[in-house]
């Protein structure tokens, strides 16, 4: 491992543990304070609605002024956020801590920017793959330890936990990520035109189109899935909390261990197609799971298929366009991610609130199989040397 990634890997495990510490609470929490499925599908949606906006403006803002400062700025306001959500007592208190903490979220998108700045492409995956071990292991711990406290001490203390992390992680930026010089870039157009110029070149739409069916697919099992293992198998939110753990040993032990070697081996683009595949079979099962052994199968093999497609995806995205691009198309993959992080869990919850809980799963593995398809087109020309 290069010696500037260090401090950016530890900084995001510090702001992934928290932000996985209210995944498997906010749901329960919303129906507590008295939302219905569809009002806890509207509140996941909210935190993506206001990333929308901030995603692409932060990647550029990152691009011309530095990645510290941009991500000390996400990381305050993320810190916030946690603070408004430890807090609440109320429906409106909880959209509006997602509101704050959705409108400054540009934590991941700043720092993909910043390894893309320091790592060569060919060691990219690589890097991109230790990204998710942060991810992997936040999921192992995160939402384990929020279901306990918050069944022992109640809802609005894993977001009070989350906010002591998020200063961690503000003190660890501040004093371990090295400064980097802002790369000279030319002026910019604005959302809509980074969009047009991203699909307007064949390279970067189509590692865009797959960016976001990916996005869609997680977003919709995961903004489902409290309710949907509540209804099935009855669990509570510390169980609900000890299977994402479950599901992030199996990602980190992928990324940690493979992600790297299968990368040089296979090539990034069967990678994630192989990883799309696996995807949609999981989700496709869960229809018709009826039993804990069979439920942590199909979690398995799906994990797998995530825990490949994230970083093989994200460096595709870097190598389709030049070095003073890097913000700015991870700036339009956010964008692409937090439609997908409005719709999923909007349709998951409408869908589960009705009962229909096979078609829940299914939904989620149509959009995986539109990665599928996407991904069994030749591979497009890449600029390698970005």
């Amino acid at each position: 491992m290069r010696s500037p990634l260090l401090p950016i890997f530890l900084t995001i495990f510090v702001d992934v543990f928290g932000m996985t510490m209210i995944i498997p609470v906010l749901p329960f929490f919303a129906q507590h304070l008295g939302a219905s499925e569809v009002v806890t599908g509207a509140l996941l949606s909210t935190y993506a609605a206001c990333q929308l906006v901030s995603g692409p403006i932060l990647g550029r803002i990152s691009d011309r002024v530095g990645r510290k400062p941009t991500l000390l700025a996400s990381q305050f306001g993320t810190m916030i956020g946690f603070l408004v959500l430890g807090s609440s007592t109320s429906l409106w208190m909880l959209f509006l801590a997602r509101v704050i903490s959705g409108a400054t979220a540009g934590n991941l998108t700043v720092a993909q920017a910043y390894i893309a700045d320091v790592t060569s492409p060919e060691n990219r995956t690589r890097a991109f793959g230790m990204v998710g071990v942060a991810f992997g292991t936040g999921f192992l711990v995160g939402p384990a330890l929020s279901g306990e406290l918050a069944e022992r001490y109640g809802y609005g203390v894993p977001g009070l936990v989350a906010a002591g992390l998020s200063l961690l992680s503000i003190v660890l930026t501040s004093t371990l990520l090295p400064a980097r010089k802002p790369l000279e870039v030319p002026p910019q157009e604005g959302r809509l035109g980074a969009f047009q110029r991203m699909f307007q070149r064949a390279t970067p739409r189509r590692r865009l189109l797959e960016f976001f069916f990916f996005s869609l697919s997680f977003a919709t099992l995961t903004g489902g899935l409290s309710f949907y293992l509540q209804r099935r198998f009855s669990f509570t939110m510390k169980n609900v909390g000890h299977l994402y753990a479950f599901s992030g040993l199996v990602g980190g032990m992928v990324q940690g261990g493979f992600i790297g070697r299968m990368a040089k081996k296979m090539g990034e683009h069967r990678l994630a197609l192989g990883g799309f595949v696996l995807m949609m079979v999981g989700y496709a099962c869960l229809g018709a799971l009826f039993t804990l052994p069979a439920l942590l199968a199909v979690v398995a093999v799906s994990s797998i298929g995530s825990a490949v497609v994230r970083p093989a995806l994200t460096t595709l995205l870097t190598k389709s366009v030049g070095p003073h691009e890097q913000g700015a198309v991870l700036g339009v993959s956010q964008s692409l991610s937090c439609m997908a992080l409005i719709t999923g869990p909007l349709l998951a919850n409408s869908l589960i609130g009705r009962g229909e809980l096979a078609a829940y799963g299914i939904a989620a593995a149509v959009f995986a199989a539109a990665g599928v398809l996407l991904g069994a087109q030749p591979p497009p020309a890449e600029i390698t040397g970005s």
